[in-house]
């Protein structure tokens, strides 16, 4: 983990062209109701329908955007939630990955950067992300995913909203909010 965490840091976003939205702020805000979606999505190469509202009648959903399958960036993401998928499955947690960016690549990445742990969703002209206020736009005018986190209730409420051009926090930030949703209900 060290060494993903080290990496991280050198790889930074990995998608240097794009314009970010500023560090820690996303703009659907605790409390908001989580827009549902249904996307084509992949597990472990294996494609499938992902409903958002199927997916919370498992439990609380760590959804979580990001730019383009295969830069570096998000590359860290991907191995860092598929690092911590376990311990987000013992607290029912799903994580779900959605990207604009890549999206012929989403199978091949859900298998071997996510490791076959969770599920990634492509999401054509970044139509999800703009309903989660969590775009950016390329430079040359393409839509993309920002770098932006939620966990999301079973309820559809959202605990936790965290953008951050930097993968490394994510994690944390969204374990901590699963951890916090888990001890309110003992």
């Amino acid at each position: 983990m060290k060494f993903l965490a080290k990496f991280a840091v050198a790889a930074g976003c990995g998608v240097s062209l794009a314009v970010v939205a500023p560090q820690g702020i996303a703009a659907l805000q605790q409390g908001a109701k989580a827009p549902d979606f249904t996307l084509s999505a992949a597990q472990g190469g294996k494609p499938f329908s992902l409903s958002l509202q199927q997916t919370l009648k498992k439990g609380p959903v760590v959804l979580y955007f990001f730019p383009a399958a295969f830069t570096p960036g998000c590359t860290m993401e991907a191995h860092l939630f598929a690092e911590a998928s376990d311990d987000f499955n013992k607290l029912g947690a799903r994580v779900v990955g959605v990207t604009a960016g890549n999206i012929e690549r989403v199978a091949e990445f859900s298998k071997s950067e996510c490791r076959d742990k969770f599920a990634v969703a492509a999401d054509p002209g970044a139509k999800v992300a703009a309903k989660y206020d969590s775009t950016m736009r390329r430079p040359d005018g393409t839509m993309l995913s920002n770098r932006t986190s939620y966990v999301i209730a079973p309820n559809g409420t959202i605990l936790l909203s965290y953008t951050d051009s930097k993968p490394q926090a994510h994690v944390e930030k969204t374990m901590a909010a699963v951890r916090a949703w888990k001890a309110r209900r003992r």
